[in-house]
Formats: C-alpha cells, sequence, structure tokens
C-alpha cells in the first residue's frame, strides 16, 4: 500500500512545516515593519503640529488592522473549514500581499492629501482581513500532519516563523539606518522594507502552491457549510471567549516586545534607533529559540503546567523589571529585560497555540481558533503600541507598559484556570446539532 501524502517520510513533513509557515512570515513581517517605522510614518502620512498625536494617530492605524481580524476569521475560517487547508492558505497569502502593495506605495499625505491616511487604513484593514485566519489556517494545518505526541513542537514552528520576520524586519532596519540619514528614512527609507516584503510574495505563492491537502480533512466524508460553521461556533461561544482571554497574553507580550520596541527605545529611552533595532534583532532570535523548545516540552509534561507558570511569571514581574529599565535606560538593560520578557512569552505561547487547536470541535478548528486569536488580537494585542503610549502619556509613568503585560497575563491565568480542573476541561464543547453534522468525525 503506498503511503498517504501526510505518511511520507520525515523531509516531506518538514518541507510542509516551511511551505506552510511561509505566509505567516510574511503576515508578521508587514505587522513588524509598520510598528517599527511608526514614527516615520507618522510624518508621512499624519501629519500634526503635536507629535504625540501625530504618533497616537498611527498607531491606531496600527490596531485598525487588528479590527479586521474577527470578519477574517469568520469568512475566510469558514472558507477554510469548507473548501480546505490548503485553498484557504493561499487566498489568505494573496489578500496579505495586496495589503502590502498598498502600504507601500501610497503617495505621503502633502501630494494626495486626505486619500493618503485613507488608504493606508484600507490597506491595513485588507492585511487584518488576511491574518484573521493565517494564524489559525497555519495551526491546524500543523497539528493535523503532526507525528503522534508531537503536536507541541510541530505548531510551535507557526509561531517561530515569525519570528524569523522580526529578525529579517529588524535587520533592515538596522542596515537602513547605518546606510541613510534621518531624513532619507522620512522621505523614503520606511518604504523600503514594505518594497522588500512585496517582491518576496512570489517566491511565497510558489513554495505555498505545492502544498497537500492535510490527511485529516480530505478523509471527512462530509463538510460542514459556512452557516453550520457559523451556528457551531455561535453554540460554543462560551470556549470561544475562554480561549480569547488564552490569547490575550500571547498577544499583548508579543506586540509588546517586538512591534513597540523600536518606538519604545526611540520616543521614551531616548536610546539610539540602531540599538533598538539590534535588540529586535535578539528578541526575534530568543523567541525563536524558545517557542519549538517549550512547545516540544508541552508534548512531555502537558500544556497547563507551563501555562499557569509563565502567567504567574508575566504577572509578578513584567511591572518590577520595566521599573528597573526606565529608572536606568541603556542599551544593556533594554536588552536583558526584553531578553527576560521573550523568555516567558515563548514558553507560553510554545504551549497555548497548540492548547488552543486542541479544545476547538475539529468541524470548526480553523474558525473557532481564529476567532479567539483574532478577537484577542483585536481588543488587546493590536492595540498594545498604542495603548502603552497612551499609558505613559496618561500617567507620566514610563514603566506603565509593565502593567498592562500583566493585566494580559492575568487573563491568561484566568483562562487556564478556567478550561482546565483537575486536568479536564470545565467548558464541555456542545454536541452539534443537526444530524447531518453529527457526520463529522474527528
Amino acid at each position: 500500500m503506498s503511503a498517504t501524502p501526510m505518511q511520507q517520510k520525515p523531509q516531506s513533513l518538514a518541507g510542509a512545516v516551511l511551505r506552510v509557515t511561509s505566509g505567516n512570515f510574511l503576515e508578521m513581517y508587514d505587522f513588524m515593519v509598520y510598528g517599527y517605522y511608526a514614527s516615520n510614518i507618522a510624518k508621512t502620512f499624519f501629519p500634526s503640529d503635536s507629535e504625540f498625536l501625530s504618533l497616537m494617530l498611527a498607531l491606531m492605524t496600527f490596531g485598525a488592522g487588528f479590527l479586521m481580524r474577527p470578519l477574517g476569521a469568520i469568512v475566510l475560517g469558514a472558507y477554510i473549514d469548507h473548501h480546505g487547508r490548503r485553498a484557504g492558505l493561499m487566498l489568505t497569502l494573496g489578500l496579505m500581499a495586496c495589503g502590502t502593495l498598498l502600504v507601500a506605495c501610497v503617495p505621503a499625505y502633502s501630494t494626495i492629501g486626505l486619500a493618503a491616511p485613507l488608504l493606508v487604513v484600507i490597506g491595513r484593514l485588507l492585511q487584518g482581513f488576511s491574518a484573521g485566519v493565517e494564524l489559525g489556517g497555519a495551526s491546524v494545518y500543523l497539528s493535523e500532519i503532526a507525528p503522534p505526541g508531537r503536536k507541541g513542537f510541530f505548531v510551535a514552528w507557526q509561531s517561530a516563523s515569525q519570528q524569523v520576520a522580526v529578525v529579517f524586519a529588524a535587520l533592515l532596519g538596522v542596515i537602513l539606518h547605518a546606510s541613510l540619514s534621518t531624513q532619507q528614512m522620512d522621505d523614503y527609507g520606511w518604504r523600503v522594507p514594505f518594497l522588500i516584503g512585496c517582491m518576496i510574495v512570489p517566491f511565497l505563492f510558489i513554495l505555498r502552491a505545492s502544498l497537500r491537502e492535510t490527511e485529516a480533512f480530505a478523509a471527512r466524508k462530509t463538510r460542514p457549510t459556512p452557516k453550520q460553521i457559523l451556528a457551531s461556533v455561535l453554540q460554543n461561544w462560551q470556549l470561544v471567549g475562554i480561549a480569547t482571554l488564552l490569547v490575550v497574553t500571547t498577544t499583548v507580550s508579543f506586540y509588546l516586545i517586538t512591534a513597540y520596541t523600536p518606538t519604545f527605545g526611540k520616543t521614551v529611552l531616548k536610546l539610539g534607533e540602531s540599538d533598538n533595532f539590534i535588540v529586535t534583532v535578539c528578541i526575534g532570535l530568543s523567541n525563536l529559540f524558545w517557542l519549538p523548545v517549550m512547545g516540544a516540552l508541552s508534548d512531555r509534561v502537558g500544556r497547563k503546567p507551563l501555562l499557569l507558570t509563565f502567567t504567574v511569571l508575566s504577572l509578578l514581574t513584567a511591572y518590577p523589571v520595566l521599573s528597573w529599565l526606565v529608572q536606568a535606560p541603556s542599551f544593556t538593560h533594554l536588552l536583558l529585560v526584553e531578553l527576560w520578557l521573550s523568555f516567558l512569552y515563548g514558553s507560553y505561547n510554545g504551549a497555548m497555540v497548540v492548547a488552543l487547536t486542541e479544545i476547538m470541535p475539529v468541524e470548526v478548528r480553523t474558525t473557532g481558533f481564529s476567532m479567539a486569536y483574532s478577537l484577542a488580537a483585536a481588543i488587546f494585542g493590536g492595540f498594545t503600541p498604542a495603548i502603552s503610549t497612551w499609558l505613559i502619556h496618561l500617567t507620566g509613568n514610563k514603566a506603565m507598559p509593565g502593567v498592562w503585560l500583566s493585566f494580559a497575563a492575568a487573563c491568561g491565568l484566568v483562562a487556564t484556570l478556567v478550561l482546565w480542573k483537575t486536568g479536564r476541561f470545565e467548558i464541555r464543547v456542545k454536541p452539534i446539532s443537526t444530524p447531518a453534522e453529527q457526520l463529522y468525525a474527528k
């Protein structure tokens, strides 16, 4: 008997992981580049007499992309759960590419007036719509091709691929700031990373075009319609709500230590821009190390111990370490604090993402996962740079991002305690309601 597509030799599994995670790279690269160059984008599209107002408008536009994620999770998630993992991953890649191209090519406010920020917002909304299901689609695909007992390790590569984007975008920042003046960066330099992202897209399409459908999805004899998928998600609204709290810790900590770091270092700590980007490179590498390591550890010890341990550590240490940093800001102190927060993030997320794939009903796994992740990103994570900037401005306390991170950790802790009780789910997945749906096999 010939091997099924997902039972081939290990090299084919490694290739599948690369093809799936390539789109995650582009998604995170787009978001990181916008966050890294928020101050330049503010001057280009949101000019104002108030530097704070200009930056806030740029950061709110960054967050606006996340508002489209829940809609993308529903629409594109239903598409993937009905038409297949491969087809959906190709569609999201195309939508992300269109959004990136739009942001890269929009003329400045000084050239076309109000149309400039409007078009940037549209580009960000398009990116957010596609990103609403990209992460869920990739995570579900990886969980369905993973060998028994290794789901944590395989699914962790979804998040790990995003760290490659963090590192790549930050390295570009180091090179650009070493090569161009401040005025040149404001004029056109910040567009270069966006254009490079557009140039990468054809290569990513080639990679994903060779993806095979997962055996788990192909083996299902019946597939839910979008209406049935939405009905099932609504039936399990409690599960989706608690899962959203589980994700809050991840989204807030990730965008705090990556997208917000260059802006925080530049505008709050007054450190050199190259130093801020070098720190961000180190954080991406640190995340890239911890995510698969802790994903593999969760396969051995379980998800719950890691989720509990690292939410408690985040809750207890986030504000103290940031207070220490702002009292004596320096490159070394910023690096040490960020590496600690990276360890907390990577350890928690390594267990959290695979847990999220495991608690969702199989027939709506992509939609349910994506809804929870998108709601957390839309309400909390995506606005982390803007909320952090606003909290500092409101209180005058430069360490306030630590309070925001502690709040996020508390959300994850509560969700973990609610979802697991003596090793069992406390919130049960409700049965699917129609006779036809009873045919869906796990």
